[in-house]
């Protein structure tokens, strides 16, 4: 095989993902990147990311630099970017305003589009006309077939014109689908194709872009399956080889409704790890939203489902007839369960540097520990590790072994459940604690027990709550006697006779 001009090889399976830089990345997004990337993967393919900044209106400068920062995060590298080059530069829709004219040009005089010059207020009127007399919303082609100078002797002319195709009755509303076989599409309208701006329309610019980036197969959300009539006009007017498409299904929270970043705060990508999700929990979720799990059969017949499943399982096993076409439902009870596993299994050294950005950003301890503080978090980490369903709940674990007894806050809840006698438990408890020489957890725990639950004839729940409120100042906290080790004699007893002097 030889490269094209643009040195692109024949034959090479080529998918994009094109997101708006409107604002905080969408966690769709990364569910479009997530399938493609696999399939790219899968045949050996490339994987491209294209940045549609054509909506000015709406474009937010620090998005395009979030997306980057969050599909990293995620580990879905692309191949060719506006960040790191690639044949078809450049990879921003804004910087190839000059390459759309020439297909506008020759819609234009091939008959297949036309100027408009209506002003959005006219627009405005006939929309709601037609909806008045219920009739279909659509242009009315008052400007079809009329000079600049014609058009101007009538109501609602504006100087810049835009540019509409011109669609025709048997336009076509048929086409293949990947994931869901022979699709019908509604009938479209005379689309604007070229904005008084200068700046094109996502219809126009998507097919002339994955055109000339050689994009082979497009994969994006089901909302797009009514526009692509349009771009199955626009690929045929233009003489272009149509790709493949593939229409994934949205997102959708649990009433059955789209997903959306003004409903659901879990819409915006950067809510997970702001809420400490694992990356790998959370790829693993987006896979099964769309993807049936790994199915083994042993030697015996007997049947496995496996749910948990690595980007290189997922890629490697991709195949476009098990993706399936229902709509996901966005459930973050899966998604906490995976990622309470996920954390479970990381090694003792990741699970504490994972944790430490959140607790710096809780104010836990304003640095990473070093030395004897990172010896004492390793300790808490083998205590708090398996409690964890997400990395922004390790702050309120670690919290108190950082802080001193004087600054020690008893939470109000904590402090709710001491009952009558509280003074007396703690009393016994710190007289047993006072001679015990080696401070290990098996001799406090011992010496707790022979006072309080045998000497004070206490159940261990009521004996062990104002204990637990002293030591930690929660009312759920990790295992009270490692807690007390960790924290050592003197601090341990230092706490237990502050609160009882309170009480």
């Amino acid at each position: 095989m030889t490269e094209n001009a643009s040195g692109i090889l024949p034959g090479t399976v080529r998918v994009r993902v094109a997101p708006s830089p409107t604002g905080d990345p969408h966690v769709g997004t990364a569910y479009m990147a997530l399938f493609n990337l696999a399939f790219a993967r899968n045949v050996g393919g490339r994987f491209l990311l294209r940045i549609e900044d054509t909506d000015r209106a709406r474009f937010r400068e620090d998005s395009e630099q979030q997306l980057y920062d969050m599909l990293h995060w995620l580990g879905l590298q692309w191949d060719e970017g506006p960040d790191i080059g690639g044949p078809c530069e450049p990879y921003r829709q804004s910087e190839r305003l000059e390459t759309y004219r020439p297909f506008v040009e020759q819609l234009i005089e091939q008959g297949n589009a036309y100027r408009c010059w209506c002003t959005p207020e006219r627009l405005t009127q006939m929309r709601e006309a037609q909806q008045k007399a219920k009739r279909p919303t659509g242009y009315d082609r008052l400007c079809y077939g009329k000079t600049a100078e014609q058009r101007a002797t009538l109501p609602g002319f504006s100087e810049i014109p835009v540019v509409r195709m011109l669609v025709p009755k048997d336009a076509p509303i048929r086409f293949t689908d990947l994931i869901r076989g022979e699709v019908n599409a509604p009938m479209p309208d005379d689309q604007v194709i070229l904005k008084a701006d200068g700046f094109p329309t996502y219809h126009l610019a998507v097919v002339v872009d994955d055109h000339l980036m050689g994009i082979t197969h497009v994969v994006r959300g089901e909302e797009w399956i009514s526009s692509t009539p349009k771009h199955l006009l626009l690929y045929r007017w233009l003489g272009l080889d149509e790709p493949v498409f593939a229409h994934m299904p949205l997102l959708r929270n649990t009433d059955k409704s789209k997903i959306s970043k003004r409903k659901n705060p879990a819409a915006r990508l950067t809510w997970f790890a702001e809420q400490g999700y694992l990356p790998q929990a959370l790829i693993n979720f987006l896979a099964l939203l769309g993807y049936p799990p790994i199915i083994t059969t042993d030697d015996e017949g007997v049947v496995t489902e496996r749910e948990m499943m690595t980007f290189e399982e997922f890629a490697e096993r991709f195949d476009w007839s098990k993706v399936s076409s229902a709509g996901p439902i966005f459930d973050l009870k899966k998604l906490d369960w995976l990622n309470g596993t996920y954390i479970r299994e990381l090694d003792r050294e990741t699970f504490i540097d994972a944790i430490i950005p959140f607790c710096v950003r809780d104010e836990v301890f304003a640095e990473a520990p070093q030395g004897a503080d990172r010896e004492k978090l390793a300790a808490i980490a083998e205590l708090i590790q398996t409690r964890l369903v997400l990395l922004s709940e390790a702050p309120g674990y670690v919290r108190p072994f950082f802080t001193a007894a004087a600054d020690l806050q008893i939470a109000d809840d904590a402090r709710a459940q001491l009952k009558d006698g509280a003074a007396e438990v703690l009393t016994a408890t710190i007289a047993a604690l006072e001679p015990v020489d080696e401070w290990t957890t098996e001799n406090i725990e011992s010496a707790i027990r022979a006072a309080v639950i045998d000497g004070l004839e206490l159940k261990p729940k009521v004996a062990f709550t104002p204990i637990r409120s002293a030591v930690s100042g929660v009312r759920i906290s990790p295992p009270l006697f490692e807690s007390m080790e960790i924290l050592g004699r003197d601090e341990t007893l230092t706490r237990l006779a502050l609160l009882r002097d309170t009480l």
